[in-house]
């Protein structure tokens, strides 16, 4: 239930203690409902967790309740009066206090903001492209699921450090390497320096297949670099600009950002004394001529942190990865949001760091999820993620082209910003761990619960306003005195829903999970559209009405804003 009911809360708890019966706030907020019926009451408390303790039959308890909070009826302005209801206690609100309180509150452009994480600090280790390689649609999810947890944090009054994990640094350097060497092309390069190196890469791996000694020619490269050859060095760092140049732009198109690009490379110089480090410590013990941390008891397969070769693994630069960063952020929490299929990685890795003796590892977390399905190109080869937000923007272009008035710049700028918004919401909408199933005509669909009806709806607030203004110049909208319009079942469903947000942010940061967001703003467009279209004219001559569900729209579509900017759906101003 929602936070304003806390006063509620704390009353019906002192009550049941006069009675004899110990109960917190939050459990008592915890057990609210809502009646089967309207009539019956807006608030519902059940009774029957207290036979036991009271040793009195639920209806006798439910009754002294409503004796005992009598007197606190001044002290709850909302409340307008209490009853017994069977085994329940049941509290009416009085429709127009809760209505101003409600919008007043909503209104507010901080509404739903906490001081939960003021004081703490949070990274996030999100996104983590391949170096040279496309932005492909399997890095959307890591994307916008950690950015949506970024702004949620952020919210909640977090200081939150964002780091983007890039895979620069490996064996296929070298491929990469020797394949620019012999068939590189500065032209096409400097034109489409990701769409290049990919083909070279792809040409390098075909290639090899009929001429193995390209493999050692790749590793010779890989080689010189590690042994920081100057040109090797020198192509390193250009293919590593060249891709973040391309990256930041899809980036920007997103609406998403870092604050630290560090890669795999980053650690380069770390590896060598962790792992002394461990083996003084007597951590590692040798299987098969590698070297690995035992978990036996912890029933995980054995963490491998230097191969036979000598060379390290992922595990090894994760370890240095999260030693540097508690160092350098000094983070209460960090949050590793990588797919499902890492999640014993993740267990190994934070185990590792536990037997070390770094207690601030308790703080570190893998946040997983499942997988983006039914998208693939023409060949089923790797999709890019700029040609998905192109096809949705052509898409959505063709809907738009219907729209008079707009020029053929607002066209493709709003085009654009409904694309982005389908694919983020898509993916948000349902929980992180659910596979789910990649569907253009459903995602774009302007009637159906998805980021362009949530947009469109945003659009819609917005236009009566404007409407609101025409029809009455020089009159400023406000919450006027009498709100008794307000008092419809519509209405109370539209507040009910505007009470939950605070809640709702609470809940999605602490479960690190962003669909409670996204459902939510469903819940609360559908609860206004239902109103909307319900046959209750919203503006009429009646100006002092008219403001005051005028009040409401305004309300609703600053919570819907606000909502959508938590998890990264743009808002277009037309549509």
């Amino acid at each position: 239930m929602s936070e304003a009911l806390r006063p509620l809360a704390a009353a019906i708890a002192r009550a049941a203690g006069s009675l004899g019966a110990t109960l917190t706030e939050d459990e008592v907020l915890a057990a609210l409902g809502t009646p089967p019926r309207p009539e019956m009451g807006d608030v519902a408390f059940p009774t029957f967790p207290l036979a036991r303790a009271l040793r009195n039959a639920p209806p006798r308890i439910a009754a002294d309740l409503a004796e005992a909070l009598r007197t606190e009826l001044d002290d709850l302005p909302d409340v307008s009066r209490i009853e017994a209801a069977g085994p329940y206690l049941n509290a009416h609100l009085d429709p127009t206090r809760r209505a101003r309180r409600v919008i007043e509150q909503a209104l507010d452009t901080g509404y739903g903001r906490s001081s939960d994480g003021v004081g703490r600090k949070a990274g996030i280790d999100y996104s983590s492209p391949n170096i040279a390689k496309p932005f492909g649609i399997g890095h959307l999810r890591s994307t916008v699921i950690g950015n949506a947890l970024r702004r949620l944090h952020e919210f909640q009054g977090w200081q939150v450090t964002s780091v983007n994990h890039l895979g620069d640094w490996g064996t296929q350097f070298g491929k990469l390497m020797a394949a620019f060497e012999r068939w590189g092309d500065e032209t096409a390069l400097l034109d489409d320096p990701i769409q290049h190196l990919y083909r070279l890469y792809v040409d390098f791996h075909r290639e090899i297949e009929t001429r193995p000694e390209l493999e050692e020619e790749g590793r010779a490269w890989f080689r010189r670099l590690e042994e920081d050859d100057p040109r090797a060095r020198e192509y390193w760092e250009r293919f590593r600009t060249l891709s973040l140049r391309e990256f930041q732009r899809i980036y920007d198109r997103l609406g998403v950002s870092f604050d630290h690009f560090w890669g795999e490379a980053w650690y380069n110089g770390m590896l060598e004394p962790l792992v002394n480090e461990m083996e003084q410590d007597g951590l590692l013990v040798e299987s098969e001529g590698a070297r690995v941390v035992p978990l036996d008891d912890l029933e995980l397969p054995p963490c491998l942190i230097v191969k036979s070769d000598g060379a390290s693994l992922y595990a090894t630069r994760d370890l240095a990865a999260a030693r540097y960063r508690h160092d350098t952020l000094g983070t209460d929490r960090f949050l590793y949001v990588v797919g499902a299929a890492q999640s014993v990685h993740f267990q190994q890795v934070f185990a590792v760091l536990d037997r070390m003796g770094h207690t601030w590892a308790r703080g570190l977390a893998h946040v997983p999820f499942g997988m983006i399905l039914g998208i693939s190109t023409r060949k089923g080869t790797l999709v890019f993620l700029e040609d998905v937000l192109d096809r949705g923007r052509d898409l959505a272009l063709e809907v738009l082209r219907t729209r008079p008035g707009l020029s053929d710049e607002e066209r493709a700028r709003i085009a654009d910003q409904i694309a982005v918004g389908a694919v983020v919401f898509a993916d948000l909408s349902r929980n992180r761990m659910r596979d789910y199933e990649f569907d253009w005509d459903r995602i774009l669909d302007w009637n159906g619960r998805t980021g362009p009806y949530l947009q469109y709806t945003h659009v819609r607030l917005g236009s009566l306003e404007q409407t609101f203004r025409e029809r009455f110049p020089g009159v400023e909208p406000g919450l006027p005195d009498d709100l008794s319009c307000l008092d419809s079942e519509h209405v109370r469903a539209i507040l009910q829903q505007l009470e939950r947000f605070p809640t709702i942010v609470v809940e999605a940061t602490r479960d690190l999970e962003p669909s409670q967001v996204s459902r939510y703003l469903l819940d609360l467009a559908e609860a206004f559209n239902a109103w909307y279209s319900g046959g209750e004219r919203l503006l009429t001559d009646d100006v002092a009405a008219s403001a005051a569900r005028l009040a409401v729209a305004r309300a609703v579509r600053q919570v819907l804003g606000t909502g959508l900017g938590l998890i990264g759906v743009p808002l277009p101003d037309r549509m």
